[in-house]
């Protein structure tokens, strides 16, 4: 099989094995959350903005703390993914050599290789942008934690909106970050696609094996019910008794 023959093969496929997972991941997430670690953080997270914000004056600092923290790591990799895409844009404008020695099969036109940097290059890009609006969300977050939202309604309906509201500012940031995350992962493909198509064909089922490990999880056997919920139907259920004991 001629090399050009295999770019055209081989990387379509481990892009679409890629795409494939990630398909049924998110369906995992949608229907089932209790099996995805992003799932089961998410609910976590949610319950994390509801206890913090029941002792807003108590529990303010740490709970900035800890949106903080948030922030640093998604600041940290948006300066990375921006220093990684100036480093590729300098490679791809400064470097005239001949680079085909670097390849194993494949494509060995300067053509080729300038699509390959650019793919990197894109990659890194839209991980900036998702590390972006990670911190913004983060920053939405770290204010709407510490509003005394007890103070603003007396109807307690009124104070389950505002905390559901805060949690889901704080997921987003959450999913946010996840996703700039999975464009580091993408570009490790990417980036063995310089080496030929073969390396990357295999890294795209390497990477996917890896994803799996750290995406799925066993089921907790346990529904998730709000504290409210739960009242009630213990009073509901002691009601009952006393009715028929009576």
């Amino acid at each position: 099989m001629d090399g050009p023959v295999l770019d055209y093969v081989l990387v379509p496929a481990g892009l679409v094995v890629l795409l494939a997972y990630h398909a049924w991941l998110l369906h995992r997430v949608v229907r089932y959350p209790n099996k995805t670690i992003i799932g089961v953080n998410a609910i976590n997270r949610r319950f994390w903005v509801q206890a913090m914000m029941e002792d807003s004056p108590k529990n303010g600092v740490l709970a900035v703390q800890t949106l903080r923290n948030n922030i640093m790591a998604s600041t940290l990799l948006a300066s990375t993914a921006i220093m990684l895409t100036s480093l590729i844009g300098l490679l791809m404008t400064g470097g005239n050599g001949d680079r085909s020695f670097l390849f194993v099969f494949g494509d060995k036109s300067p053509r080729s290789f300038s699509v390959k940097f650019f793919a990197i290059l894109v990659c890194f890009l839209i991980a900036f942008l998702f590390n972006v609006q990670s911190v913004r969300y983060y920053s939405h977050g770290s204010i709407l934690v510490n509003a005394p939202y007890k103070k603003m309604s007396p109807h307690h309906r009124h104070h389950q909106v505002t905390a559901d509201y805060v949690a889901a500012t704080v997921n987003r940031g959450s999913y946010f970050w996840s996703l700039g995350l999975r464009a580091f992962y993408f570009s490790l493909p990417l980036f063995l696609w310089i080496f030929g198509p073969v390396p990357m064909f295999v890294s795209c089922f390497v990477l996917v094996a890896m994803l799996y490990f750290l995406d799925v999880t066993v089921d907790f056997g346990w529904a998730v019910v709000p504290h409210n919920e739960e009242e009630d139907d213990h009073v509901g259920g002691g009601g009952n008794g006393d009715e028929e004991s009576g």
